[in-house]
C-alpha cells in the first residue's frame, strides 16, 4: 500500500477524533458526564474509552507502550471503568489524556509502514499490520463518533462534525418539531 493511502486513512481518523472532542465542548460538567442510555453511555466516557483504543492499538500492539499507563482495563478494575469519568477526573484531564494518546498514535502511524507487523493478543487472528490496526481504529472511532452525535443531539440539539459543519440544512425548532411529528 502506498504512503498516500496511509495518509488518507490517517486523515479520516484525525477528522473523526476532532469530531468526538467537539461533541464535548460547550456543555456543563453534568451533561458531558451524563449517562443517556441504559448502558450508561456518556460523552466523556466515550473519550476516555477511545484513549485506551489509541494507546493499545498504536502502542502496545506495535511494542511502543504509551506512557503514562492507563489502568482502566487492568485486572481488578471495575467493569466498564474505561467508559465513564470519575468525579476526580476532570474533563480537561480526560481530553488531555486522549490528545496525548492521539499524539503517541500519530507518531506510530507516521513512523511505521502500513505493512509493519503488530500483535493483538485479544483478537482471534492476533498477527496484524499497521493497516489492519488503522482501519480498525478508524471504524471504532467512527462508531463512537456516531454515539456522540446522538448523545449530543439529545442534550442540546447540536449535530454535525464541527461547529462550522452541521451536516444538515439549518432549520428552526418549529421546522424540526414538524419534521419529527411527520416521522412519528
Amino acid at each position: 500500500m502506498s504512503e498516500k493511502h496511509k495518509q488518507r486513512l490517517h486523515r479520516y481518523l484525525a477528522n473523526t477524533r476532532e469530531a468526538v472532542i467537539w461533541k464535548t465542548e460547550g456543555l456543563s460538567e453534568y451533561d458531558v458526564r451524563r449517562p443517556l442510555t441504559r448502558t450508561g453511555t456518556n460523552l466523556l466516557g466515550l473519550v476516555k474509552h477511545l484513549s485506551i483504543g489509541e494507546a493499545w492499538y498504536f502502542g502496545r500492539v506495535f511494542d511502543r507502550p504509551f506512557e503514562p499507563h492507563l489502568p482502566w482495563w487492568d485486572d481488578g478494575e471495575p467493569e466498564g471503568a474505561d467508559l465513564w469519568a470519575t468525579a476526580s477526573e476532570s474533563r480537561e484531564e480526560v481530553i488531555g489524556t486522549y490528545r496525548a494518546a492521539i499524539a503517541h498514535a500519530d507518531e506510530t502511524i507516521r513512523s511505521l509502514d502500513l505493512d509493519a507487523p503488530g500483535h493483538v493478543p485479544w483478537w482471534s487472528e492476533p498477527d496484524v499490520t499497521l493497516q489492519a490496526a488503522l482501519v480498525h481504529v478508524v471504524a471504532e472511532t467512527s462508531r463512537h463518533a456516531g454515539h456522540a452525535d446522538i448523545l449530543r443531539e439529545q442534550l442540546d440539539g447540536a449535530t454535525g462534525v464541527r461547529a462550522d459543519n452541521l451536516n444538515q440544512e439549518p432549520h428552526d425548532d418549529q421546522w424540526w418539531a414538524d419534521y419529527r411529528a411527520q416521522v412519528e
